[in-house]
């Protein structure tokens, strides 16, 4: 079972058999609350590091490895002033959204922030890992079919020539018929392509 981090005031107000009810009594968010929470890539990049993470972090690490995304750089890299323009937007708003949508559990007066489970129904919208992986697979089929398209060029060419020097079975054929098999040839690979 998943420990959940619970503040001394919070564990002196409920007590310990509070945890399970209030975890699943969960509400679910709408798609709308989720695009308008996803509509800031700071926000977005926040949770996207919360996802690595298991248990509470420092808002400090949070708001360093946000800047460090933004400027395509390390932490070690990172400017004071860096630091400075990420982590006051996400100290005073950003994260407090997140908290009121009960997607993390982010205790301001301490400086930590933990990833709820309902922040599992906003991955999918995400798609972070995914979207890479999607992404070099469409790159590798792009990279498949343009060999079919060279190949059915040169196919293509090779039957023209073979037509202008009069081969045996390519003469046997009209100029309009030679023309329509090789329409029909990239018809074929371009319906086989869109299907996949």
């Amino acid at each position: 079972m998943k420990a959940i981090h619970i503040s001394s005031e919070e564990h002196c107000e409920h007590g310990m058999d509070d945890e399970p009810v209030r975890s699943s009594e969960e509400p679910d968010v709408s798609k709308d609350e989720i695009f308008h929470l996803l509509q800031n890539e700071r926000r977005r990049m926040v949770l996207q590091y919360l996802r690595g993470t298991d248990g509470p972090v420092r808002m400090r690490d949070v708001a360093e490895q946000v800047a460090a995304w933004e400027h395509d750089t390390t932490v070690e890299e990172l400017t004071s002033k860096q630091r400075q323009r990420v982590y006051i937007p996400l100290y005073q708003s950003h994260l407090s959204k997140l908290d009121e949508a009960g997607v993390i559990d982010y205790q301001q007066d301490r400086g930590i922030v933990e990833r709820k489970p309902l922040a599992d129904q906003i991955d999918k919208y995400l798609e972070l890992e995914p979207e890479a992986d999607s992404a070099d697979e469409t790159s590798a089929d792009d990279g498949a079919w343009g060999d079919y398209y060279i190949g059915a060029t040169v196919v293509g060419y090779a039957v023209l020539i073979g037509a202008v020097m009069e081969l045996p079975f390519v003469s046997l054929v009209s100029g309009i018929g030679l023309s329509a098999l090789i329409l029909f040839l990239f018809t074929v690979l371009t319906i086989s392509w869109n299907i996949n």
